[in-house]
């Protein structure tokens, strides 16, 4: 029996994903189902549940029972600057190109997870000196992750990757915890958003999201990279992770530049 088969034949499982659905808009099956059903099942067995309609129950008992769903739906890994020389391709090439003519940029960190990837974007726009002339949008499904994205408080190891001279000017020491500068987060709107069934704003002029893509189905991807083209202008670009390239991008109207760039024909 294949793994989908052994999905299709939990009914127990079914009716969760069609009763997160008909609660709250997410539709687990547009997720890898194996990989998803494998992680949400070590979460349910953590918590002492039987069955997923067990858990489904008290998950809509339980606000924190709920977030804990959502973080480990969503794999809140992230840290700033992670694989640090496509950000130096972006602030090196990328953005000089979409500074030309000298308007103000509409840039959006999509699925932003706790927030190091739209802070990252924001030091370097600010190292540019053009972060007040830029509209940032950060979006997560995650009410968790976009409350910790908010506060702006980290732990050291997530600043491993970023430049010292950089970390010292944005970021202030409190204990054991580091605190992103009030002049990054005010330029950056935090909001929630399910990619997979909200509309999307157009216009932008650069689209990051990072690290998303590989946990949904090859169908979602597609219909994704869709709604990201139809929001980019034209000779916008869609930054995607390390193990995210589009293979076909012309269907969608790119067209591959730099390593995980696309640009928008």
């Amino acid at each position: 029996m294949s793994e989908r088969e052994a999905t299709i034949a939990d009914p127990d499982y079914i009716g969760f994903i069609h009763n997160i659905k008909q609660s709250t808009g997410i539709d687990l099956a547009q997720y890898k189902e194996a990989q998803m059903k494998r992680r949400l099942t070590t979460l349910r067995v953590k918590n002492g549940f039987h069955s997923f309609a067990e858990f489904f129950t008290a998950m809509m008992k339980d606000k924190s029972l709920f977030y804990e769903f959502l973080d480990r739906m969503t794999i809140n890994v992230s840290e700033f600057w992670r694989n640090p020389n496509r950000w130096e391709i972006l602030r090196d090439v990328i953005l000089p190109e979409l500074q030309r003519g000298g308007r103000r940029l509409k840039l959006w960190s999509a699925a932003c997870s706790t927030g190091e990837e739209p802070y990252t974007l924001a030091m370097i726009l600010s190292g540019k000196d053009i972060l007040a002339n830029t509209g940032i949008l950060a979006t997560d499904i995650d009410d968790g992750a976009l409350f910790k994205a908010k506060q702006g408080i980290y732990l050291e190891r997530s600043l491993k990757d970023v430049p010292k001279d950089v970390a010292e000017r944005y970021f202030k020491p409190e204990g054991p915890v580091y605190k992103v500068d009030e002049s990054l987060k005010k330029n950056i709107d935090f909001r929630k958003q399910n990619l997979l069934l909200d509309k999307f704003d157009e216009g932008f002029d650069l689209i990051i999201c990072r690290n998303v893509m590989i946990y949904f189905t090859e169908e979602a991807k597609g219909k994704l990279y869709q709604k990201f083209s139809n929001s980019l202008r034209p000779g916008g670009y869609l930054f995607v992770g390390s193990t995210e390239q589009i293979f076909t991008p012309s269907q969608y109207g790119f067209e591959s530049t730099e390593t995980f760039f696309y640009r928008k024909k």
